[in-house]
């Protein structure tokens, strides 16, 4: 796995979605690690990066494959690999981290805005709010020395960066309409769709929603590409 990004799914149909149009415009190879299905444990030593994606699941679960990404994202950060985290997976790292992952004070699904710290707007030259969508329940203090760049009106802690190459976010910027509509029909996510006060329009924002993800995950992919000693090809 030299030189590849190693993604970490947690349920088959929280996948790449926009990022994989990331990183493939920038022709980095990747692979999906299934732990939680019984994938080996990759050795990370030479991996260009590590994204930890979603899913119905706690940060705070003791399942065996949670407890083994909670040690690769800590040896990860020892090794100063670029780490990028969705959903569960910034609450993973934040945890890995040693901040606290906990009931949010409500569920925000669908679609929500969220809003640029004087950082996110330096980040990524943004100023107006962005309308983005949303899956989620918990929530997580920020890891000591990260530096917040969204929030929402529901969640405080909406992303974040650790130093350079570490980038944590709770909403779902990857997500394609039909994502989305799939999302709404999975039995995991059945509990939360009855929750929903008003139904889910799939289409909403699509197209906005793919250049911004293309601006944000493009930006960490430029990361993990000045990381690699030399660009490699997906097969």
């Amino acid at each position: 796995m030299p030189g590849k990004v190693l993604a970490f799914r947690h349920i088959p149909f929280e996948h790449l979605g926009r990022i994989s149009d990331s990183l493939g415009a920038r022709q980095i190879e990747y692979e999906c690690v299934d732990l939680f299905a019984g994938a080996p444990l990759p050795d990370i030593s030479d991996a260009a990066g590590l994204i930890f994606m979603g899913g119905p699941m706690s940060a705070n679960d003791d399942l065996p494959y949670i407890r083994r990404e909670l040690d690769l994202i800590q040896k990860a950060v020892s090794l100063g690999t670029p780490i990028l985290g969705v959903c569960l997976g910034a609450q993973l790292i934040a945890k890995a981290l040693g901040a606290r992952v906990y009931r949010n004070r409500a569920k925000e699904i669908g679609w929500y805005p969220v809003y640029w710290t004087d950082a996110g707007r330096a980040e990524w030259r943004l100023s107006e709010p962005e309308t983005v969508f949303h899956w989620h329940g918990e929530t997580f203090d920020l890891p000591a020395g990260a530096e917040l760049l969204a929030y929402s009106d529901l969640c405080r802690h909406q992303a974040y960066r650790v130093g350079k190459n570490i980038l944590g976010l709770q909403f779902h910027l990857e997500v394609t309409p039909e994502m989305i509509a799939d999302w709404l029909t999975q039995d995991a996510n059945c509990g939360d769709v009855r929750e929903v006060e008003s139904p889910i329009d799939s289409n909403a924002n699509a197209a906005h929603l793919e250049a911004l993800a293309g601006q944000v995950f493009g930006g960490w992919c430029e990361i993990v590409r000045a990381s690699m000693p030399a660009t490699r090809s997906i097969k």
